[in-house]
Protein backbone atom coordinates (compact mmCIF):
# COMPACT_ATOMS: atom_id res chain seq x y z
CA UNK A 1 0.00 0.00 0.00
CA UNK A 2 2.74 2.34 1.19
CA UNK A 3 4.50 1.07 -2.07
CA UNK A 4 1.86 2.19 -4.50
CA UNK A 5 1.55 5.12 -2.64
CA UNK A 6 5.05 6.37 -2.93
CA UNK A 7 4.83 5.75 -6.93
CA UNK A 8 1.74 7.87 -6.94
CA UNK A 9 3.77 10.71 -5.65
CA UNK A 10 6.87 10.15 -7.79
CA UNK A 11 4.84 10.03 -11.32
CA UNK A 12 2.75 13.05 -10.06
CA UNK A 13 5.58 15.30 -8.84
CA UNK A 14 7.23 14.44 -12.12
CA UNK A 15 4.34 15.22 -14.18
CA UNK A 16 4.20 18.86 -12.71
CA UNK A 17 7.43 19.30 -12.77
CA UNK A 18 7.49 18.93 -16.56
CA UNK A 19 4.93 21.46 -16.81
CA UNK A 20 6.59 24.07 -14.45
CA UNK A 21 7.56 27.52 -16.27
CA UNK A 22 9.19 28.86 -13.35
CA UNK A 23 11.17 28.93 -10.19
CA UNK A 24 7.96 30.43 -8.13
CA UNK A 25 6.10 27.08 -9.75
CA UNK A 26 9.11 24.79 -8.75
CA UNK A 27 8.96 26.21 -5.26
CA UNK A 28 5.48 25.09 -4.68
CA UNK A 29 6.28 21.64 -5.90
CA UNK A 30 9.08 21.36 -3.42
CA UNK A 31 7.02 22.64 -0.60
CA UNK A 32 3.87 20.12 -1.81
CA UNK A 33 6.37 17.02 -1.83
CA UNK A 34 9.06 17.38 0.53
CA UNK A 35 7.89 20.50 2.70
CA UNK A 36 6.94 19.63 6.66
CA UNK A 37 3.56 19.13 4.96
CA UNK A 38 4.35 17.34 2.11
CA UNK A 39 3.15 14.71 0.56
CA UNK A 40 6.27 12.43 1.34
CA UNK A 41 6.74 13.22 5.26
CA UNK A 42 2.68 12.38 5.29
CA UNK A 43 3.85 8.93 4.10
CA UNK A 44 6.25 8.76 7.40
CA UNK A 45 3.73 9.59 9.39
CA UNK A 46 1.56 6.36 8.52
CA UNK A 47 5.14 4.22 9.16
CA UNK A 48 3.24 3.18 12.85
CA UNK A 49 0.72 1.17 10.84
CA UNK A 50 3.74 -0.91 9.42
CA UNK A 51 5.25 -3.90 10.83
CA UNK A 52 8.52 -3.46 13.17
CA UNK A 53 10.24 -5.61 10.65
CA UNK A 54 9.30 -4.02 7.62
CA UNK A 55 9.58 -0.32 8.66
CA UNK A 56 13.77 -0.17 7.17
CA UNK A 57 12.61 -1.47 3.98
CA UNK A 58 9.71 1.07 3.58
CA UNK A 59 12.05 4.11 5.22
CA UNK A 60 14.43 3.17 2.48
CA UNK A 61 11.92 3.62 0.09
CA UNK A 62 10.65 6.88 1.02
CA UNK A 63 14.19 8.01 0.87
CA UNK A 64 14.98 6.50 -2.37
CA UNK A 65 12.04 8.72 -4.05
CA UNK A 66 13.06 11.46 -1.90
CA UNK A 67 16.45 11.62 -3.49
CA UNK A 68 15.28 11.00 -6.51
CA UNK A 69 12.63 13.68 -6.91
CA UNK A 70 15.12 15.76 -5.01
CA UNK A 71 17.65 15.65 -8.30
CA UNK A 72 14.94 16.27 -11.04
CA UNK A 73 13.82 19.11 -9.12
CA UNK A 74 17.58 20.74 -9.13
CA UNK A 75 17.91 19.46 -12.85
CA UNK A 76 14.37 22.09 -13.71
CA UNK A 77 15.68 24.83 -11.27
CA UNK A 78 18.94 24.75 -13.55
CA UNK A 79 16.95 24.58 -16.61
CA UNK A 80 14.62 27.25 -15.64
CA UNK A 81 17.46 29.53 -14.39
CA UNK A 82 18.92 29.29 -17.45
CA UNK A 83 15.91 30.46 -19.57
CA UNK A 84 15.43 33.58 -16.90
CA UNK A 85 19.13 34.58 -17.67
CA UNK A 86 18.74 34.37 -21.54
CA UNK A 87 15.63 36.07 -21.32
CA UNK A 88 17.06 38.84 -18.98
CA UNK A 89 19.88 39.33 -21.39
CA UNK A 90 17.49 39.43 -24.57
CA UNK A 91 15.37 42.07 -23.09
CA UNK A 92 18.67 43.91 -21.74
CA UNK A 93 20.52 44.09 -24.78
CA UNK A 94 22.56 47.22 -24.82
CA UNK A 95 23.15 49.24 -28.04
CA UNK A 96 26.74 50.35 -28.19
CA UNK A 97 25.65 52.44 -30.93
CA UNK A 98 24.07 54.67 -28.98
CA UNK A 99 25.65 58.24 -27.72
CA UNK A 100 27.03 57.56 -23.74
CA UNK A 101 24.98 59.25 -21.22
CA UNK A 102 26.80 63.16 -19.86
CA UNK A 103 29.03 62.24 -16.70
CA UNK A 104 27.71 65.41 -15.01
CA UNK A 105 30.38 67.32 -12.47
CA UNK A 106 30.41 69.47 -9.77
CA UNK A 107 31.48 73.26 -10.87
CA UNK A 108 33.59 75.51 -8.82
CA UNK A 109 32.26 77.71 -6.61
CA UNK A 110 33.28 81.67 -7.36
CA UNK A 111 35.24 81.54 -3.70
CA UNK A 112 37.04 78.65 -4.64
CA UNK A 113 38.44 79.87 -7.92
CA UNK A 114 39.42 83.16 -6.13
CA UNK A 115 41.39 81.62 -3.05
CA UNK A 116 43.16 79.58 -5.51
CA UNK A 117 44.49 82.31 -7.46
CA UNK A 118 45.38 83.81 -4.16
CA UNK A 119 47.09 80.71 -2.83
CA UNK A 120 48.94 80.54 -6.17
CA UNK A 121 50.11 83.94 -5.79
CA UNK A 122 51.57 83.66 -2.01
CA UNK A 123 53.08 80.39 -2.53
CA UNK A 124 54.79 81.54 -4.91
CA UNK A 125 56.49 84.41 -3.27
CA UNK A 126 57.69 81.90 -0.82
CA UNK A 127 54.02 81.72 2.00
CA UNK A 128 52.84 78.73 3.48
CA UNK A 129 49.15 78.47 3.57
CA UNK A 130 48.05 77.61 7.47
CA UNK A 131 44.80 76.62 9.23
CA UNK A 132 43.24 77.87 12.44
CA UNK A 133 39.81 76.86 14.18
CA UNK A 134 36.96 78.38 13.61
CA UNK A 135 35.80 78.10 17.60
CA UNK A 136 38.56 79.96 19.14
CA UNK A 137 39.16 81.40 22.17
CA UNK A 138 38.66 84.91 23.30
CA UNK A 139 42.46 85.39 23.94
CA UNK A 140 43.83 84.59 20.32
CA UNK A 141 40.88 85.95 18.72
CA UNK A 142 41.30 89.28 20.46
CA UNK A 143 43.45 89.73 23.56
CA UNK A 144 46.35 88.29 21.20
CA UNK A 145 45.66 90.83 19.03
CA UNK A 146 46.05 93.57 21.11
CA UNK A 147 41.77 93.96 21.81
CA UNK A 148 41.73 94.07 25.26
CA UNK A 149 38.37 93.95 27.15
CA UNK A 150 35.88 96.93 26.88
CA UNK A 151 37.34 97.08 23.51
CA UNK A 152 34.58 97.99 20.58
CA UNK A 153 35.42 94.86 18.39
CA UNK A 154 34.58 92.73 21.34
CA UNK A 155 30.98 93.77 21.70
CA UNK A 156 28.64 91.05 21.64
CA UNK A 157 26.71 92.38 18.81
CA UNK A 158 29.81 91.89 16.35
CA UNK A 159 30.56 88.44 18.00
CA UNK A 160 28.87 85.24 18.06
CA UNK A 161 30.12 83.95 22.04
CA UNK A 162 29.40 80.19 23.44
CA UNK A 163 30.56 80.90 26.50
CA UNK A 164 32.51 83.87 27.40
CA UNK A 165 35.69 82.65 26.92
CA UNK A 166 34.72 81.10 23.67
CA UNK A 167 33.48 82.11 20.49
CA UNK A 168 33.16 81.64 16.86
CA UNK A 169 36.59 83.74 15.26
CA UNK A 170 35.45 86.85 13.98
CA UNK A 171 38.96 87.31 11.96
CA UNK A 172 41.77 84.62 10.64
CA UNK A 173 44.15 86.61 12.37
CA UNK A 174 44.10 84.32 15.69
CA UNK A 175 46.09 81.51 13.16
CA UNK A 176 48.94 83.91 12.83
CA UNK A 177 49.36 84.36 16.55
CA UNK A 178 49.34 80.26 16.95
CA UNK A 179 51.43 80.08 14.35
CA UNK A 180 53.64 82.43 16.16
CA UNK A 181 53.78 81.05 19.58
CA UNK A 182 55.67 77.93 17.76
CA UNK A 183 58.53 79.83 17.99
CA UNK A 184 59.98 78.62 14.16
CA UNK A 185 61.21 81.84 12.49
CA UNK A 186 61.16 83.53 10.03
CA UNK A 187 56.99 83.03 9.21
CA UNK A 188 55.94 83.93 5.45
CA UNK A 189 52.94 82.38 5.92
CA UNK A 190 48.83 83.52 4.54
CA UNK A 191 45.55 82.05 6.83
CA UNK A 192 42.54 81.62 4.86
CA UNK A 193 39.31 80.50 6.64
CA UNK A 194 35.20 81.16 7.54
CA UNK A 195 34.74 83.75 9.70
CA UNK A 196 31.29 84.99 11.76
CA UNK A 197 30.07 88.08 12.76
CA UNK A 198 26.26 89.25 13.90
CA UNK A 199 25.46 91.20 10.89
CA UNK A 200 22.66 91.24 8.80
CA UNK A 201 22.20 89.46 5.57
CA UNK A 202 22.21 92.14 2.46
CA UNK A 203 24.24 92.62 -1.00
CA UNK A 204 27.41 93.64 1.22
CA UNK A 205 27.39 91.62 3.99
CA UNK A 206 27.05 88.57 5.45
CA UNK A 207 26.80 86.14 9.18
CA UNK A 208 29.40 84.08 7.65
CA UNK A 209 32.03 85.05 4.97
CA UNK A 210 36.12 84.18 4.26
CA UNK A 211 39.09 86.29 5.02
CA UNK A 212 42.35 85.78 4.25
CA UNK A 213 45.27 87.09 6.06
CA UNK A 214 48.81 87.43 5.88
CA UNK A 215 51.77 87.45 7.96
CA UNK A 216 55.65 88.22 7.58
CA UNK A 217 57.87 87.94 11.08
CA UNK A 218 61.60 88.23 10.14
CA UNK A 219 64.61 90.22 10.74
CA UNK A 220 64.82 93.76 9.11
CA UNK A 221 61.46 93.74 7.45
CA UNK A 222 60.02 97.39 6.72
CA UNK A 223 56.98 98.79 5.37
CA UNK A 224 58.46 99.02 1.68
CA UNK A 225 58.50 95.48 1.74
CA UNK A 226 54.60 95.34 2.92
CA UNK A 227 54.35 97.26 -0.16
CA UNK A 228 56.36 95.66 -2.48
CA UNK A 229 54.10 92.56 -1.75
CA UNK A 230 50.98 93.85 -1.90
CA UNK A 231 51.63 95.60 -5.36
CA UNK A 232 52.61 92.46 -6.59
CA UNK A 233 50.11 90.72 -5.14
CA UNK A 234 47.59 93.38 -6.65
CA UNK A 235 49.11 93.20 -10.66
CA UNK A 236 49.09 89.10 -10.26
CA UNK A 237 45.39 89.39 -8.99
CA UNK A 238 43.81 92.08 -11.51
CA UNK A 239 46.37 92.81 -14.25
CA UNK A 240 49.63 94.27 -14.77
CA UNK A 241 48.10 97.98 -15.49
CA UNK A 242 46.70 97.89 -11.55
CA UNK A 243 47.93 100.96 -9.59
CA UNK A 244 48.15 101.01 -5.64
CA UNK A 245 47.26 103.50 -3.04
CA UNK A 246 47.99 103.24 0.75
CA UNK A 247 46.00 105.74 3.11
CA UNK A 248 46.77 106.06 6.82
CA UNK A 249 44.52 103.97 8.72
CA UNK A 250 44.10 101.96 12.59
CA UNK A 251 44.02 98.60 13.18
CA UNK A 252 45.33 97.11 16.73
CA UNK A 253 47.49 94.64 15.91
CA UNK A 254 49.60 96.94 13.40
CA UNK A 255 51.47 100.37 13.92
CA UNK A 256 51.58 102.25 11.34
CA UNK A 257 48.23 100.81 9.75
CA UNK A 258 46.90 101.56 6.67
CA UNK A 259 44.46 100.57 3.91
CA UNK A 260 45.13 99.53 0.37
CA UNK A 261 43.06 100.88 -2.66
CA UNK A 262 43.87 99.36 -6.20
CA UNK A 263 42.73 101.26 -9.33
CA UNK A 264 39.35 100.57 -10.91
CA UNK A 265 40.26 97.92 -13.49
CA UNK A 266 36.81 98.09 -15.12
CA UNK A 267 37.65 102.11 -16.53
CA UNK A 268 41.27 102.24 -15.40
CA UNK A 269 40.72 104.56 -12.62
CA UNK A 270 39.05 107.08 -14.85
CA UNK A 271 35.23 106.86 -12.77
CA UNK A 272 32.18 104.64 -13.61
CA UNK A 273 29.35 102.80 -11.76
CA UNK A 274 31.60 100.38 -10.56
CA UNK A 275 33.78 101.95 -7.89
CA UNK A 276 31.40 104.97 -7.85
CA UNK A 277 32.85 107.83 -9.72
CA UNK A 278 36.29 107.16 -7.30
CA UNK A 279 38.66 105.72 -9.43
CA UNK A 280 39.55 103.48 -6.55
CA UNK A 281 38.42 100.17 -4.87
CA UNK A 282 39.78 99.96 -1.49
CA UNK A 283 40.60 96.30 -1.25
CA UNK A 284 42.61 95.42 2.19
CA UNK A 285 43.92 96.25 5.75
CA UNK A 286 47.63 96.27 6.37
CA UNK A 287 50.10 97.33 8.91
CA UNK A 288 53.44 96.83 10.57
CA UNK A 289 52.94 94.57 13.38
CA UNK A 290 52.39 95.85 16.49
CA UNK A 291 55.41 95.12 19.20
CA UNK A 292 53.08 94.15 22.08
CA UNK A 293 51.75 91.39 19.79
CA UNK A 294 55.17 89.87 18.94
CA UNK A 295 55.51 90.11 23.09
CA UNK A 296 52.49 88.29 23.72
CA UNK A 297 54.16 85.63 21.39
CA UNK A 298 57.09 85.29 23.40
CA UNK A 299 58.80 87.09 20.15
CA UNK A 300 61.71 89.40 20.66
CA UNK A 301 60.49 93.51 18.90
CA UNK A 302 63.97 94.34 19.32
CA UNK A 303 65.32 91.60 16.90
CA UNK A 304 62.06 90.90 14.68
CA UNK A 305 59.67 92.61 13.12
CA UNK A 306 57.23 91.57 10.81
CA UNK A 307 53.85 92.90 8.78
CA UNK A 308 50.42 91.39 8.53
CA UNK A 309 47.52 92.11 5.90
CA UNK A 310 43.96 90.96 5.84
CA UNK A 311 41.29 91.08 2.66
CA UNK A 312 38.14 89.52 2.33
CA UNK A 313 37.88 86.30 -0.09
CA UNK A 314 34.08 87.21 -0.72
CA UNK A 315 35.64 91.01 -1.90
CA UNK A 316 38.30 89.54 -4.20
CA UNK A 317 35.39 87.38 -5.90
CA UNK A 318 32.74 89.89 -6.27
CA UNK A 319 35.63 92.50 -7.39
CA UNK A 320 37.30 90.09 -10.04
CA UNK A 321 33.86 88.70 -11.38
CA UNK A 322 31.39 91.93 -11.38
CA UNK A 323 29.39 90.47 -8.87
CA UNK A 324 27.28 93.17 -7.36
CA UNK A 325 25.39 91.19 -5.13
CA UNK A 326 27.04 89.27 -2.17
CA UNK A 327 23.89 86.88 -1.77
CA UNK A 328 23.87 85.65 -4.82
CA UNK A 329 27.50 83.59 -3.93
CA UNK A 330 25.24 81.70 -1.20
CA UNK A 331 22.33 81.01 -3.27
CA UNK A 332 23.38 77.61 -4.87
CA UNK A 333 22.00 78.57 -7.92
CA UNK A 334 23.79 76.48 -10.66
CA UNK A 335 22.97 78.66 -13.34
CA UNK A 336 24.37 81.30 -11.83
CA UNK A 337 27.69 78.82 -10.60
CA UNK A 338 28.46 77.74 -13.60
CA UNK A 339 29.52 81.36 -14.85
CA UNK A 340 33.15 80.89 -13.27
Amino acid sequence: MIKEKLEEIKVEAEKNLGMAESLDQLNEIRVAVLGKKGALTEVLKSMKSVAPEDRPKVGQLVNDVRKELEEKLENVKEELEKKALEAKLKAEVIDVTLPAKHAKVGHKHPNTVALEEVEKIFTGLGYEVVEGPEVEFDYYNFEALNIPDGHPAKDEQDTFYITDSILLRTQTSGAQVHEMEKGKLPIRMIAPGRVYRSDDVDATHSPVFHQIEGLVIDKNVTFADLKGTLVEFAKTLFGEDTKVKFRPHHFPFTEPSAEMDVSCFKCGGKGCRFCKNEGWIEILGCGMVHPHVLEMSNIDPNEYVGFAFGVGLERIALLKYEIDDMRLMYENDTRFIEQF
